[in-house]
C-alpha cells in the first residue's frame, strides 16, 4: 500500500470510528485552530517592486530555511523578470525561481536587444495568505487551514497529496514537494515569525524590498505603508483578499 493510500485509510478509519461514539470526534487541524481564541495579530507582507533588483538572495534563503533543495525546480517564493518591449510585447521569465539572479539577456530563449526595451523590472512572489483562501476550502481532509493570525498552513501529517489545493490556488503559489510527497507553499516562515523573528526572505533581502508586519498594529511599518501609500494586490478580481501588498505594481504583472 502506498503512503497516500495508507493515510487515506487511516483518515477514513478515524472518521468511522468516531461516529458510533457520538460524543467522540476526531478534530482536523482546521477545527483545532478554529477553537483557539483569536489573537491580536494579523500578518501582512509588503513587496516594493521599485527596490527589487532580482538578485535571488531571498529565494536561496527561503529554500535553505525551509529545506527545499536548490536543485529542484520548485520554490516557496520566486522572482519574475518582466521586460516590456517598445513594440508592446511582454516577456516574462523566472529561471530556477530567480535563485541565481538574472544575468542573461535571453528571456525564454529570446535574445533581447537592450535598445528595444521600454521598461524592465522584477516582481517577487509568494503565497498571498488570502483572507478567503480557496485552497482551504477544497482540501478534503482539513490538512490546509488558516491560523487565527492569518497564515495558511499545511499539516504534512494530514495531507494526502491529492493536489486539489495546488489546482485551486489562482496565484500558482503551491506545489508538490518532490521529497515529502505532500503539498507545499510559503508559510511566511511561521516557525520564525511566531518567535519574534522576520521571515528568511526578509532577512536576506539587502535592499528592503520585502517586509512583514502585524496589520493590527497601527504603529507597525508595514501597516503604515498599507494605510498611507499606494499599494495593490495580485488578481484582485478573484476576491481572495490577499495579505501580500505590492508597491509599484505594473499593470502588466500577471
Amino acid at each position: 500500500m502506498t503512503r497516500r493510500g495508507f493515510i487515506i485509510t487511516i483518515v477514513k478509519g478515524a472518521a468511522l470510528a468516531a461516529l458510533p461514539a457520538g460524543a467522540l470526534k476526531v478534530l482536523s487541524p482546521s477545527e483545532v485552530m478554529a477553537a483557539i481564541k483569536e489573537t491580536p495579530v494579523l500578518w501582512g507582507f509588503v513587496v516594493d517592486t521599485y527596490k527589487c533588483v532580482g538578485c535571488g538572495l531571498c529565494v536561496k534563503a527561503c529554500k535553505q530555511e525551509n529545506e527545499i533543495p536548490l536543485e529542484v525546480p520548485v520554490s516557496r517564493t520566486w522572482v519574475e523578470r518582466y521586460i516590456i518591449l517598445k513594440d508592446g510585447r511582454v516577456l516574462i521569465d523566472s529561471p530556477h525561481a530567480g535563485a541565481n539572479g538574472f544575468t542573461s539577456q535571453k528571456v525564454n530563449n529570446i535574445e533581447v536587444n537592450p535598445e528595444n526595451i521600454a521598461k524592465a523590472f522584477f516582481v517577487p512572489k509568494l503565497c498571498n495568505q488570502c483572507e478567503n483562501p480557496p485552497c482551504v476550502q477544497v482540501c478534503p481532509v482539513g490538512a490546509t487551514y488558516k491560523t487565527t493570525d492569518g497564515v495558511i498552513l499545511i499539516d504534512r501529517k494530514w495531507c494526502i497529496g491529492c493536489g486539489y489545493c495546488i489546482q485551486s490556488c489562482p496565484y500558482g503559489a503551491r506545489f508538490f514537494n518532490p521529497i515529502l510527497r505532500v503539498a507545499e507553499k510559503c508559510t511566511f516562515c511561521y516557525h520564525r515569525i511566531s518567535q519574534g523573528m522576520k521571515t528568511a526572505c526578509v532577512d536576506a533581502c539587502p535592499f528592503g524590498a520585502r517586509q512583514i508586519g502585524n496589520l493590527k498594529d497601527r504603529n507597525d511599518p508595514v501597516t503604515k505603508i498599507i494605510q498611507n501609500e499606494r499599494v495593490s494586490v495580485l488578481k484582485d478580481a478573484f476576491g481572495t483578499k490577499p495579505q501580500v501588498y505590492y508597491i509599484g505594481m505594473d499593470e502588466n504583472v500577471r
